[in-house]
Formats: C-alpha cells, sequence, structure tokens
C-alpha cells in the first residue's frame, strides 16, 4: 500500500514480485511530481522486485528533475541492494 503525507511516500506490506507491479504505476506518478522520500518501515517483506521498483522510481525522479530518498529500508533489502550491487545506486538512508 501507498500512502503519502507531504514529502514522504510511505509503503507497507510486502513488496514482492506479487505486489511490485502493482505500486509502479502509482509510485512513478509521485516521484516525479516532486523530491521525495520513501519511507520503508512499514515494509514487512522483500525480493529482488522490490529493487527493480525502487530503482526505476529512482531514475524516473532522476529524469523528471527530482531528488528521491529511500529511508528505514529493511535489512534484507540493504542484503540485496548489496548482493546485486546497486547499493551506491540506491539513495538508502540508514
Amino acid at each position: 500500500m501507498i500512502r503519502t503525507d507531504g514529502q514522504r511516500l510511505s509503503l507497507s506490506g510486502p513488496l514482492t514480485v506479487a505486489t511490485a507491479g502493482d505500486l509502479a504505476t502509482a509510485g512513478r506518478e509521485h516521484v516525479i511530481a516532486a523530491d521525495l522520500v520513501v519511507d520503508l518501515s512499514g515494509v514487512t517483506q522483500v525480493d529482488s522486485a522490490a529493487l527493480a521498483l525502487l530503482l526505476s522510481w529512482v531514475r524516473a525522479a532522476r529524469n523528471a528533475g527530482r531528488r528521491l530518498t529511500i529511508d528505514q529500508p529493511p535489512p534484507a533489502l540493504v542484503s540485496l541492494a548489496s548482493l546485486y550491487d546497486v547499493d551506491t545506486i540506491l539513495p538508502l538512508a540508514h
């Protein structure tokens, strides 16, 4: 689920291949409209689809001249980002 509060975009529940597709378009509209912090504190599960989703949002934000920061990433997401060597690409706040 996506919830917005000012410049904060909060995600909750699983962020997996089963849910990422539904979140992609809705989130993209937000990240190209304003500088945002994506809050992942409510995310309960991640897989590689979470990385793909977040990377697509980062790309869309940068192409629109916006800044995107990913706040409170779950440890599993940080591990996956490191494993796939994209931890330097994702703007992860620790």
